[in-house]
């Protein structure tokens, strides 16, 4: 629990200093800002989630599969010469962020079956 604490506040940091990003683009890339503003969202909660990370299950699930969902899209962009292949390293680093999230999300409990007999 603790390693994923520690990756929650990594990748909670990073989506929050998207918001640099975010200042600088905001007139010539309004699409891309608002991108940003939903990583800089997004890293607010997930710092937020640290505190309990099982309550926050569905919250990590989203941004693990999303990280992952994006970095489909910009390979293939990447790939097809659509964008530059320089985004491959933010490629990278959105797979490693959906994977170590995946690998340490808390699992769901376990239902315990009562069996009462009842007559």
């Amino acid at each position: 629990m603790r390693a994923l604490k520690v990756v929650l506040g990594l990748v909670g940091l990073v989506f929050l200093a998207s918001a640099w990003p975010l200042v600088l683009f905001i007139r010539a890339d309004p699409a891309l800002s608002m991108m940003f503003s939903l990583y800089v969202t997004l890293g607010v909660f997930l710092l937020l989630a640290m505190r309990n990370p099982w309550e926050n299950r569905a919250l990590i699930a989203f941004a693990a599969w999303s990280s992952l969902a994006h970095a489909v899209v910009m390979g293939f962009q990447a790939f097809r010469n659509m964008v530059s292949r320089v985004e491959l390293a933010g490629v990278a680093l959105l797979v490693v962020i959906g994977m170590a999230l995946i690998a340490l999300a808390p699992a769901p409990a376990v239902a315990t079956s009562t069996t009462a007999s009842t007559c």
